[in-house]
């Protein structure tokens, strides 16, 4: 065998391995946000830095009417975020947490703008965000790709 195919062949591996350690250390470290623990958190860490997000808390969060607006996350995008009230508004239930963590902060933050979003969430805390994402990631999804939609 040639060096240069031993070498494919050392890397294939070597890169293999550490997938199949980072799938199962990833599975130990974080539990799901679907596992259906009420009002337990949702996962251990979030790439948007967050705290732990709770379920139960962000459900009485979603239903809640914001000071700014008067609206509550499900007067706009439902019970289980997914029967927007326009449909242009996105479905949220089943949608990532860390995605929903992000685009939280970024209206809070001013890194993303929308009428309506930017003032419902630029009063929101850290956890709060953490919260309603862990809500809206825990709800049965409808989301779908795009793929033949024209």
């Amino acid at each position: 065998m040639s060096r240069a195919i031993r070498s494919k062949s050392t890397v294939t591996i070597v890169f293999s391995l550490a997938l199949a350690l980072a799938a199962c250390g990833a599975e130990d470290a974080a539990p799901d946000a679907h596992s259906g623990a009420e009002g337990g958190a949702a996962r251990v860490s979030s790439s948007a830095g967050l705290p732990a997000g709770r379920i139960t808390a962000g459900e009485e969060l979603a239903a809640s009417k914001g000071k700014a607006t008067g609206q509550s996350c499900i007067d706009c995008h439902g019970a289980d975020g997914n029967t927007p009230l326009d449909p242009t508004y996105p479905k949220l239930g089943g949608q990532y947490a860390d995605y929903l963590e992000h685009a939280l902060q970024g209206y809070r933050d001013g890194k993303r703008s929308h009428a309506l979003m930017s003032q419902q969430a630029k009063d929101l805390d850290d956890q709060q965000i953490a919260d309603l994402a862990a809500y809206f990631a825990s709800r049965p999804s409808q989301l779908r790709d795009l793929e033949g939609v024209h």
